[in-house]
């Protein structure tokens, strides 16, 4: 059967990067009985340059009847004067929203060869291994009404609303994640305060009674900020809300150096997933060939991992790129100081992992 993978571009770096991993996705493919087909679609600002839309109804069609979707990045300097309505960004917002993408999972892990890389010292980072778990479709970010009150507009509202069955659901995705991990969660929210974060915490209680192998701890949100720097490598699972998601797992990047080693996946109840890095679309370096695609590479391996049931070539992909680190290659991003190492561009990056899978291989 004929898999299809969306290719959405982007801005900036996001046609590099993006370029970089179906490149090994090919590489992979070409290996396998798998009959794959990528079709690429615009999104953000290209598609409002386009189409004057940042997520075209063409873009929503062709994601519907994909297996997976991988995306760039979205964003620029250049649709800043945009209205709200009209920013890139709600071509990411929208498309997670139509296709239902409610668990965004954000893998973060300590390479051994980037340590020196962090801003935290070795000890704290070295055994770093941990998953965020963020709910995607809810919270202030879809609440409504969020606008500006009054005769002045001097007064502003946002919502955050969320059901008890947007909470359930996350929660399952990161329970189910906790059993084949550590066997560990720590839920998040700021339960002293809101009210939407008691009825979060009761939902994680109840959902742990039905998994009594996994250990759950609760934390405030500043007490986990804190406790991220200070003591990283006590965490396994993370699970928490939109707003509190997006800032944790920011702050978490910087434990592996860099952005640009951040892969992501938003998921859903199937197996349909959106697969993107966590950095930004740099429009400074794009086309330049400075652009690290490791983070779109390791989403790609997610990808094969959660919608493709390919865990051996997910590792495959993921052991590449450890190898090639190891031996001081990387892109300029990655530089540490007072190593030897060899900078290299996007396109050589990826020539290099796509050599060591084809050489573990043999």
């Amino acid at each position: 059967m004929m898999k299809t993978i969306t290719v959405l571009p982007g801005d900036g770096i996001g046609p590099e990067v993006t370029a970089s991993a179906v490149r090994v996705l090919k590489s992979i493919f070409s290996t396998s009985n798998r009959n794959v087909q990528f079709i690429e679609k615009k999104i953000g600002g290209a598609a409002i340059d386009a189409y004057g839309t940042p997520l075209p109804q063409e873009t929503i069609n062709q994601c519907h009847h994909s297996d997976a979707i991988l995306l760039g990045a979205v964003g620029g300097p250049k649709w800043n004067q945009q209205s709200m309505q009209l920013r890139p960004e709600q071509g990411l917002l929208g498309i997670r929203k139509a296709m239902g993408l409610f668990a965004n999972l954000r893998p973060v892990e300590a390479f051994q060869a980037l340590v020196d890389a962090s801003p935290l010292k070795q000890s704290f980072v070295e055994q770093v291994d941990f998953v965020i778990v963020r709910e995607l479709t809810g919270g202030l970010y879809f609440g409504r009404p969020s606008e500006r009150l009054g005769p002045n507009q001097d007064r502003v509202v946002d919502t955050l609303a969320y059901s008890r069955q947007e909470i359930q659901r996350v929660v399952e995705k990161a329970f189910q994640l906790a059993l084949k991990r550590r066997r560990k969660i720590t839920s998040i929210d700021k339960a002293n305060v809101l009210e939407s974060s008691r009825m979060w915490r009761e939902v994680v209680n109840e959902t742990a009674k039905r998994y009594p192998e996994v250990a759950v701890t609760h934390q405030l949100v500043d007490s986990a900020a804190m406790q991220l720097i200070t003591n990283p490598s006590q965490f396994d699972v993370l699970v928490t809300e939109n707003m509190f998601g997006d800032i944790l797992s920011d702050e978490a990047s910087v434990l592996t150096g860099s952005l640009g080693m951040m892969p992501s996946a938003s998921l859903r109840a199937d197996k349909v997933g959106l697969y993107e890095p966590a950095h930004g679309s740099a429009p400074d370096i794009a086309g330049q060939g400075k652009a690290n695609p490791l983070a779109t590479i390791l989403s790609a391996a997610l990808l094969l991992r959660y919608s493709l049931d390919m865990d051996t070539e997910a590792a495959q992909i993921e052991t590449a790129v450890r190898q090639i680190l190891n031996q001081g290659i990387h892109t300029s991003d990655l530089h540490v100081a007072n190593h030897e190492d060899q900078i290299v561009s996007t396109s050589e990056m990826t020539d290099h992992v796509i050599h060591a899978i084809n050489a573990n291989r043999t």
